[in-house]
């Protein structure tokens, strides 16, 4: 009679590791109902699977990773998806650039955004302009990357994984592209400078790229954290946080003057769209990776 952790190759509806499917998406379940501690990077955000997919899209964007995964290197699914999200998000930067181009002639934009820093310009005071200034240096072009590295690499070390820095490079290259990308099709104009804190900034307005940036950054990282923290309370801190940081960061842009309220909420949207696209990648990496590990234990 076969011991309890012998493969079981013999009970219905298993696998021969004796896993039975899971009917969820894609994914299996020990037989006998109990969790599994997890590796160096958990395959689960609480008891949801990362390589399960609910939706009929991510069916579909899972049958064409496994098919694309059976032909080369499983990390190779990462990076082709990743490119095809970067695409994706950078289409939507220049359709951000309409956008803006035909709402800008209906003179929309003005009714939003000069009332909005005419109340930043109420509330400054030299020891609140101090503070915040300190604070939105901490997204910017220097100290952003530099702490981000910091950050991942201690993660890597950590978990032994190499999946934050790959994730986080990858993030970064998109994030700077979208920002490049925006910047130079719309060509907006920052506030007047009688209306902002100094150093002042010339580049151009749109996208804010220290908006797009944090949510890119810390949205990856809260991402990780998700996945590693096996309690509510830690993965619900962790999105707060990250959620705090970019609203934060965006706000702190209008207060100092340097963009516009607009530039600041575009940012956060592609930083979304852009933050989806990567998940999705990694989701799908993970996908492969598990097809090929079942397909070798068979």
């Amino acid at each position: 009679m076969p011991s309890p952790t012998d493969p079981t190759p013999d009970r219905p509806g298993t696998d021969p590791h004796g896993h039975r499917p899971d009917t969820a998406g894609g994914g299996h379940l020990p037989a006998d109902g109990r969790v599994r501690a997890p590796g160096p990077f958990d395959e689960h955000i609480g008891e949801r699977d990362l390589a399960s997919w609910r939706s009929t899209p991510g069916r579909v964007l899972a049958r064409g990773a496994t098919r694309l995964g059976a032909r080369s290197p499983h990390a190779v699914t990462l990076l082709v998806t990743a490119i095809l999200g970067g695409l994706l998000c950078l289409l939507l930067t220049q359709v951000s650039a309409e956008v803006y181009e035909s709402v800008k002639e209906g003179d929309a934009l003005a009714s939003i955004d000069r009332p909005t820093l005419d109340l930043m310009l109420r509330w400054r005071s030299p020891d609140l302009d101090q503070w915040i200034t300190w604070f939105t240096d901490l997204g910017g072009p220097v100290l952003a990357p530099a702490i981000a590295a910091v950050v991942m690499a201690f993660l890597a070390w950590r978990w032994r994984s190499w999946t934050p820095v790959v994730l986080m490079v990858i993030a970064g290259a998109g994030s700077l592209a979208m920002t490049i990308a925006g910047k130079d099709l719309v060509g907006r104009l920052r506030p007047p400078l009688a209306d902002a804190v100094p150093p002042y900034e010339y580049s151009p307005s749109f996208p804010s790229g220290h908006t797009l940036n944090a949510v890119v950054i810390a949205g990856t990282l809260a991402y990780l954290l998700l996945a590693h923290e096996h309690t509510r309370v830690s993965r619900t801190l962790a999105v707060l946080a990250a959620v705090v940081y970019a609203v934060a960061m965006g706000l702190s842009r209008v207060f100092l003057g340097h963009h516009w309220l607009s530039d600041v909420v575009m940012g956060w949207a592609l930083g979304l769209a852009w933050l989806t696209a990567l998940i999705t990648a990694h989701r799908l990496w993970l996908t492969v990776k598990r097809d090929k590990a079942t397909n070798v234990g068979a």
